[in-house]
């Protein structure tokens, strides 16, 4: 079953897996509408949002997001619980799906008894909670469900018919707020704390301070309070309305912050995967002349024991490739520990939203669809591995041409009399 949302709503495609009893996976796809300018100022749209639910005989086992690998919103949850440290020590055994690092995670928490079994129920039943909140507030996008085994073991198999009944209307409660308030991710800070202190008591006033701090979305309030979305925003909103509390958004320069003993002491280590040799050397170029450390390999049969003897930062891998295509290169990656969170961008020359949803469905973290510019790549390894630190390449036209060879199209030419040629 796939199709898009604008045919089908999320909710009756719930109604139809619990009436069908169905076990597998849905895999939901939206963009953002905005456009974004890239630094040749070309208009791109922001990477899409992906969000997996997990189904058994017709009821919610987990439910994520491509988001969530990074085990940020896990850590939230455990905060409540002092425990958000005990995840750096653990060795996740292979019992999660490709998608959901997360529920591994738990999983072997629940195993060595750091987490128990209430704990453990509480917080899938809030992330379920939440990711339903998301999906259920979607109107554009792509979905695809595809039949499988379940997600095993299973902690608490949730029925759909009364969760989705109750976040439904958590959504149409929700979008009562607008304009005040309008995304989960926008985070709280003072504007006028006289004026809040002489209506709070204290208590009240000196938790509401050290949430509004500029640093901590609405959801992740929620996350740290066991609560849901919807409470902690009209909570919030009779604030907001007078204008004693403003709510934004987490600026690009401090979402990427990093403390100095954190940050990597040797360049971003990138492989990048595809059977074309004249894309390989072209990408190569680019991105040693951008100050990564990168290796390109031609032959997907050799990737598997080359990534593992150079232990990337970032893999970069072409969907389309002989005797072993990407797909299955990826779902390797991802059953091994030591790259279940390594960021794997996919590489298509299709743009097919099947395709894509593919590549998120074995775990891939992003995709690039051919032909990209130099741009396009470089925003997306700094989005997940950060700037190589090298200057910026000028000569896009290597990869265009390389791409073009690739593609048997003609070699692109830039507009005559607006770019002087290479």
């Amino acid at each position: 079953m796939q199709g898009q949302l604008s045919e089908i709503d999320i909710r009756s495609i719930f109604q139809l897996i619990e009436l069908g009893q169905r076990t597998g996976e849905l895999c939901v796809e939206s963009y953002s509408p905005q456009p974004h300018f890239n630094r040749g100022d070309r208009p791109q749209r922001l990477p899409p949002q992906c969000w997996f639910v997990f189904f058994a005989n017709g009821k919610i086992i987990y439910a994520g997001s491509d988001a969530d690998n990074s085990l940020v919103r896990l850590r939230h949850h455990l905060h409540r619980y002092g425990l958000s440290t005990t995840l750096d020590p653990i060795r996740v055994p292979t019992i999660a799906a490709t998608n959901a690092p997360e529920y591994g995670y738990l999983w072997a928490m629940l195993e060595n008894h750091s987490l128990t079994p209430a704990q453990g129920r509480s917080i899938i039943k809030s992330m379920v909670q939440e990711t339903l909140f998301d999906l259920l507030s979607l109107h554009n996008g792509s979905f695809m469900f595809e039949l499988g085994p379940p997600l095993a073991p299973q902690l608490t198999p949730l029925e759909i018919g009364p969760l989705v009944t109750k976040v439904l209307k958590q959504v149409q409660e929700w979008n009562q707020l607008h304009p005040h308030i309008q995304s989960p991710d926008q985070c709280p800070v003072l504007c006028d704390a006289p004026a809040l202190s002489k209506n709070l008591n204290p208590k009240r006033f000196k938790i509401l301070s050290a949430w509004a701090n500029k640093q901590t979305s609405i959801r992740q309030i929620a996350r740290y309070l066991n609560g849901d979305i919807l409470t902690v925003a009209k909570a919030m909103y009779p604030f907001v309305q007078k204008g004693w509390v403003q709510l934004t958004y987490l600026s690009s320069s401090e979402s990427d912050w990093m403390p100095e003993d954190l940050k990597p002491v040797r360049p971003p280590r990138v492989v990048f995967i595809d059977d074309g040799v004249a894309l390989c050397k072209a990408v190569e170029q680019i991105l040693k002349a951008s100050g990564y450390e990168v290796a390109g390999i031609t032959n997907p049969l050799r990737a598997l024991s080359l990534v593992f003897q150079l232990k990337p930062d970032l893999i970069l891998c072409d969907i389309a490739m002989p005797e072993l295509d990407g797909y299955e290169i990826c779902a390797m990656l991802r059953r091994s520990s030591l790259f279940r969170q390594t960021p794997i961008v996919m590489l298509t020359g299709k743009d097919g939203f099947i395709d894509r949803l593919k590549a998120r469905m074995v775990g891939a973290t992003d995709y690039l669809t051919k032909p990209f510019g130099q741009g396009e790549l470089l925003m997306v390894l700094e989005k997940y591995i950060g700037k190589g630190g090298g200057t910026d390449p000028s000569p896009d036209r290597i990869l265009d041409d390389a791409i073009a060879s690739e593609l048997d199209l003609e070699p692109l030419k830039p507009p005559s009399g607006d770019l002087p040629q290479p």
